[in-house]
């Protein structure tokens, strides 16, 4: 994507990023190489206040409802790609890929509210707010009684739309519990380790026409995840803060 974007090879955007910017994928996204003792102290202290409230707690990991945002590139079935024809080269068929924005929530018993981000728009502070309020509304609906008890907590990563002031005092008025998150750590977060790879996996060769069809298949494997797989993904935090801690706070995957 970045080297179809940016109309260079393949092997300068590894360089760039491997050699230059010294980072790795873990669970699907970019992290620094290499964690510098403080951030490895963060995550050991992070995953140790994890496991404390898990096992002070039992039904802890039933309040936790976790969420974020991933974009999803697919290609356009075959024929539809555009000429394209900067003389003096000669015109060439460019594969066509349609893109996407999936925002989505869930607990362990399934998935909560999911929306897509209109196409041309990002992610800001603004309609983060916006997002978080239909969340809230959606809770209130389908999970009445998480709602009602007020005890439920917001798991999400640290992405600057997710700690700006005006999400964090939004959060704040609402009383609303959220856990911390160590920067760089998508190993320790069930959207990144769990269901945007399941999802991608599903969708991955699928070829589709436009925005609309994506959208409506995303949905459907979204909403045909059971309960079961859920809960798993939020034991398999447990565990994997129980690794992080065993990796003294470096990346164990």
């Amino acid at each position: 994507m970045i080297a179809e974007e940016l109309k260079i090879s393949l092997d300068s955007v590894s360089k760039i990023i491997h050699e230059h910017l010294q980072k790795r994928k873990i669970c699907a996204r970019f992290v620094p190489h290499k964690l510098s003792d403080e951030q490895k102290q963060h995550q050991m202290e992070t995953s140790g206040d994890f496991i404390d409230a898990c096992d002070r707690n039992p039904q802890f990991l039933e309040t936790i409802v976790t969420g974020d945002e991933s974009s999803s590139t697919i290609r356009r079935p075959s024929g539809s790609g555009v000429h394209r024809c900067p003389p003096p080269k000669i015109c060439r068929l460019t594969k066509s890929r349609i893109k996407t924005l999936l925002i989505t929530f869930f607990d362990n018993k399934g998935l909560i509210h999911h929306e897509f981000v209109p196409a041309g728009t990002t992610v800001n502070a603004e309609s983060y707010e916006g997002v978080l309020k239909r969340l809230l509304q959606r809770i209130r609906r389908v999970r009445p009684q998480l709602y009602q008890s007020g005890q439920w907590k917001l798991l999400h990563d640290n992405a600057r739309p997710h700690t700006a002031n005006r999400v964090r005092q939004f959060l704040a008025t609402r009383k609303v519990t959220v856990l911390e998150h160590s920067p760089y750590s998508p190993d320790l977060a069930p959207t990144d380790f769990f269901l945007f790879p399941r999802l991608k996996g599903v969708l991955k060769g699928l070829r589709f026409s436009d925005i609309a069809q994506v959208q409506q298949r995303v949905t459907t494997v979204l909403r045909a995840i059971s309960k079961e797989v859920f809960a798993d993904s939020f034991q398999q935090l447990y565990n994997r803060c129980q690794k992080c801690i065993v990796a003294n706070g470096d990346y164990f995957e």
